[in-house]
């Protein structure tokens, strides 16, 4: 197994992840080259001592002095893959690479280090002086690639190019490799030229992988960050790139370097660098396995005469599918000519296809017992090499390179999804996949998707077919529904003149037309499953998909049963693990046949449940019907308790009804851990255990007649490991009812929810006792039947009024004048302020506390800046954190976002800007709104974490990829959220 030695992934936390380089400096050749000396008179501390340090390594003499040398540099690399594309994920990295070319200012690194989509990328120097990078060139097949920097932006050192020198790779030749490996800041790693023939590595299927060249392989264990570095011989010169290495052996693997001069000749010229391809892999074969396949002893004679320091000749590996090459040449073909001329390497076959695109090539080749000719054309290699993409439902697809392809033995072209995001996600058709028709469109191009996504309707479900590259075989069709207002739609290629990535925008799909109601029907259940045909009618299911991970997710999709309580006014009911949040796409399916869009309605901050809104007039036929709520319950009157015997009514794994008769084992307050990150959890609350739990999604528990007394739902959190975890409880259907009733009426206004924001913990009497409570006390509570002793056992961290006049520990025995009986009167009021009589420190002490009004939204408002989503602290961060740094919390970070490159995570907290303090959300926007102009810039950004301690951080600014906007939550938007996006220059 090999591994890419140029993304190393880890970040150095002082903001600086670029290493300074050791350097090979010293006299002059009458040819301008320089061979290694002392530099008696550098400038710069750090460089002599990384300079001295490689002329220390043995092998490596001092020829001589020179101070007035310039110096040969290799330089760091921070960079950014701002989009996944092609081969390539977003993420950040760092990298090596060193200077070619002085005047032109041209760096050579790899091909998987330059990127071949969108990259943003800087070089520090060995003096530590950072100058910005444009991507000018990578090459299609090989692992190369240029970078081009300004040299008048290098104020304080003169720079001089290490020479190409591919021509002196010998085996058994010392060498040095000099770069930044595995985010060191020096690191000069020796070795010794093993091979000059080895077999291209492999990095893994669908990876970028090299072929159709020769490597070099020595034992150096480079690893991440050692990517691009120069592979130096005794004199300073480069004689091999350094690309990748074995993960389990000390080898490392180098790029000859006979294309790249080719290359480097035309790019400092500013031509085109010719490149063809008959998309063909070969591969060297030694003449003993040559034998095997067929090839003539005369032949190999006159090979040998011809070539006699090669050992083998080349030989068809694999032939792409309606490729120039199909149907000519075969596996196992053995290139005997080509033009007529005797060929052994891939250096002068690939010379003769970039002399030849766009015109027919002749290959002679050896086929079994016989000698075959054949007339290929030579397709532009950059012409199947994608240089565009499009941006739509928060993913990211463009065409199928011959990189891919390759790897999977497909034909060339069709739209690849690069990255599924949110809209072609719904359709599983994930990364790897090929697009083959969207809607009513067949998509063979970008350009045919491009067409697909305008005939889109806002809203739709729409079919897409595709092939998952890993199983061709295997066609699927996903519905996929249309989903656009959260994320940029638009098209952006590819400008080799900058290195940038020009946008231009696409017509978003037009909003959803008024469709005809959609007819649904209920087949009545049979009588054995009695009492559910009852309640069936009113069970629907949920789908929620968040565009963005927010408000503590860590994921994306969610799934469950939900339940009709106004069928009138479209409301649905289910619990907080299948609509965990405000800000998403909710879809209601009716019937397993009607899906509707839906948009949330109320998140309730402390019970499991939430509730969500279809448009009934969409329905016809026969819709679904009120929920059958057992009125005594649900006023409150009664309540199941241990032993009472239940029906449970829940949906299974395959949406079929699930019916069993039990008995209620337990009747206990709901218990839940604090999450990481922090997320909605239940509390103050009690939950239902019933003796034989059948495995379900969720449903009601009812009586025989099927009136509902609880709610059968799923509650999340977490174990000790901070592993998701979930529990099956029923909840009482009082809890449902403030807030039901307000949303039923015409006004359809969710209630005020307010609370003492305190946790509370059921006390056992005998702790009551030692805290000091009195006999008489105690008698009152033992009383009444299941009554139970509270104590708060955690207060929020923000400055609420419940905060400041309760204690942890305090026992809570009245409220307004009567006797806490249990957590039903302390979990949710509905007064301003209540009174309370609390047992402290053995006293009973009277307190008027002011309660707290919580947002049955949780957050109305997120702001995207430079790749970090910010939002105000929400109720699960609140219960985290000792003190509030500031309202501007830091919820989400986008890999290969600048937010990400510059160390931001969520759970941080942003204090300044640039000096500039930011309390609240609106003071960060309006901090924003001075950056929105301008050419890319550092900004200082203060942070702090929950520990309270403070860092500074440095955020490169980049308005281009990443836009600023925000997320509004808008009552009079269907979805009930409205995009805003920021002007910028």
């Amino acid at each position: 197994m090999s591994n890419h030695t140029g993304e190393s992934k880890a970040q150095d936390q002082d903001g600086s992840a670029a290493v300074r380089a050791a350097q090979v400096a010293g006299v002059r050749r009458p040819d301008g080259s320089v061979l290694p000396g002392q530099h008696a008179g550098a400038a710069n501390g750090c460089r002599a001592a990384a300079r001295r340090a490689v002329l220390a390594q043995p092998g490596i003499s001092q020829l001589g002095a020179d101070a007035g040398a310039r110096d040969p540099v290799d330089v760091s690399i921070k960079a950014q893959c701002v989009r996944s594309f092609d081969t390539e994920t977003s993420g950040t990295y760092t990298a090596t690479g060193f200077v070619v070319d002085v005047e032109a200012g041209l760096i050579l690194s790899n091909r998987h280090v330059v990127n071949p989509g969108p990259v943003v990328a800087q070089a520090v120097f060995v003096n530590y002086e950072e100058v910005e990078l444009q991507a000018v060139y990578r090459d299609p097949v090989h692992d190369f690639g240029f970078f081009r920097f300004d040299p008048a932006k290098l104020k304080f050192m003169e720079a001089e190019a290490i020479r190409l020198a591919p021509h002196k790779a010998k085996v058994g030749m010392e060498i040095r490799v000099v770069g930044n490996d595995a985010g060191e800041k020096l690191s000069i790693l020796a070795g010794t030229l093993a091979r000059l023939d080895r077999t291209a590595p492999e990095y893994g299927l669908g990876e970028y992988n090299d072929f159709n060249t020769f490597y070099m392989q020595a034992a150096s264990g480079t690893s991440g960050g050692s990517s691009g570095s120069p592979v130096l011989d005794i004199a300073g010169d480069a004689v091999a790139l350094n690309a990748g290495g074995a993960s389990k052996a000390a080898s490392s693997f180098y790029l000859p370097l006979d294309r790249v001069v080719h290359a480097l000749r035309l790019v400092r010229r500013g031509q085109r660098v010719a490149r063809g391809t008959v998309q063909a892999e070969l591969e060297h074969v030694p003449y003993d396995g040559l034998r095997r396949l067929g090839l003539p002893l005369a032949l190999e004679q006159r090979a040998r005469a011809a070539f006699p320091q090669a050992q083998g000749m080349l030989a068809v590996r694999a032939v792409l599918r309606s490729g120039p090459a199909h149907g000519h040449l075969r596996a196992g073909d053995i290139v005997v000519a080509v033009d007529g001329a005797a060929h052994s390497g891939f250096a002068s076959f690939e010379a003769a296809e970039d002399a030849a695109v766009g015109r027919t090539l002749a290959v002679s080749v050896w086929r079994g017992d016989a000698a075959h000719d054949a007339q290929l054309h030579v397709q532009d290699l950059h012409a199947i090499t994608p240089s565009r993409f499009v941006e739509f439902g928060g993913g990211v697809v463009n065409e199928l390179s011959y990189q891919v392809a390759r790897s999977y033995g497909a034909a060339v072209g069709g739209v690849y999804v690069a990255s599924s995001g949110h809209a072609l996600g719904s359709a599983g058709a994930w990364r790897g996949s090929v697009l083959q028709r969207v809607g009513r469109v067949d998509t063979p191009g970008l350009d045919a998707f491009v067409r697909a996504v305008a005939a889109l309707r806002e809203g739709a479900r729409v079919p897409v077919r595709f092939v998952a590259l890993d199983r061709p075989h295997k066609q699927r069709v996903g519905i996929m529904h249309v989903s656009t207002r959260w994320h940029a739609l638009r098209l952006a290629a590819r400008d080799d003149a900058t290195g940038r990535w020009e946008y231009s925008h696409m017509a978003r799909p037009a909003a959803g037309a008024s469709a005809a109601p959609q007819t649904v029907a209920h087949h009545p259940l049979p009588r054995s499953l009695d009492p559910a045909g009852a309640v069936w009618r009113s069970f629907v299911g949920v789908e929620f998909h968040a565009p963005f991970l927010v408000d503590g997710m860590r994921a994306a999709r969610f799934q469950g049963p939900g339940l009709v309580v106004d069928a009138a006014g479209g409301l649905v009911v289910c619990d907080r693990d299948t609509v965990p949040i405000a800000l998403g796409d909710v879809y209601v399916t009716v019937a397993a046949s009607a899906v509707l869009r839906a948009r949330v309605e109320l998140l309730h901050p402390t019970h499991n449940f939430a509730l969500v809104r279809y448009d009934a007039a969409q329905l016809a036929g026969a819709p679904p019907v009120d929920l059958p709520l057992h009125a005594d319950f649900y006023s409150g009157a009664r309540r199941l308790e241990q032993g009472d015997a239940v029906h449970v009514v829940a949906v299974s794994a395959d949406q079929t009804p699930v019916v069993r008769r039990t008995r209620v084992a337990a009747r206990a307050m709901v218990a839940t851990a604090e999450c990481a990150p922090p997320r909605f959890r239940c509390v103050n609350a009690q939950g239902l255990r019933l003796n034989d739990q059948p495995p379900c999604l969720g449903g009601v528990l009812c009586d025989e007649r099927g009136r509902v007394q609880a709610l059968w739902v799923s509650v999340s959190s977490q174990d000790a490991a901070h592993k998701d975890t979930t529990t099956m409880l029923g909840l009482d259907i009082s809890v449902l009812r403030p807030a039901l009733d307000a949303l039923r009426t015409a006004a359809r206004v969710p209630p005020p929810l307010r609370s003492l924001d305190a946790d509370l913990w059921p006390l056992r009497p005998a702790a009551a006792r030692a805290l000091g409570l009195s006999d008489a006390r105690l008698a009152q509570a033992e009383a009444a039947p299941n009554a139970q002793l509270l104590s708060v056992s955690a207060l929020l961290a923000c400055e609420t009024p419940a905060a400041r006049a309760l204690r942890v520990g305090d026992v809570v025995l009245e409220c307004d004048g009567a006797a806490v009986r249990d957590v039903s009167a302390l979990a949710v009021v509905a007064a301003p302020a209540v009174d309370l009589v609390v047992l402290r420190d053995g006293r009973e002490q009277a307190l008027h506390v002011e309660t707290t009004e919580l947002d049955a939204m949780e957050t109305r408002r997120v702001v995207h800046w430079c790749g970090a989503l910010v939002q105000r602290p929400y109720r699960a961060v609140l219960e985290q954190v000792q003190r509030l740094p500031s309202a501007v919390y830091i919820s989400c970070t986008l890999f290969g976002s600048p937010a990400n490159a510059a160390g931001l995570r969520p759970g941080m907290w942003i204090t300044e800007i640039d000096g500039r303090a930011v309390a609240t959300l609106d003071d960060f926007a309006e901090a924003l709104d001075a950056m929105r102009s301008g050419a890319p810039r550092y900004v200082r950004v203060a942070v702090a974490g929950k520990n309270l301690v403070a860092r500074v951080l440095s955020l490169r600014v980049d308005n281009h990829y990443w836009p600023p906007w925000e997320l509004v939550h808008d009552e009079a938007e269907a979805s009930g959220w409205r995009m805003v996006e920021k002007a910028v220059d």
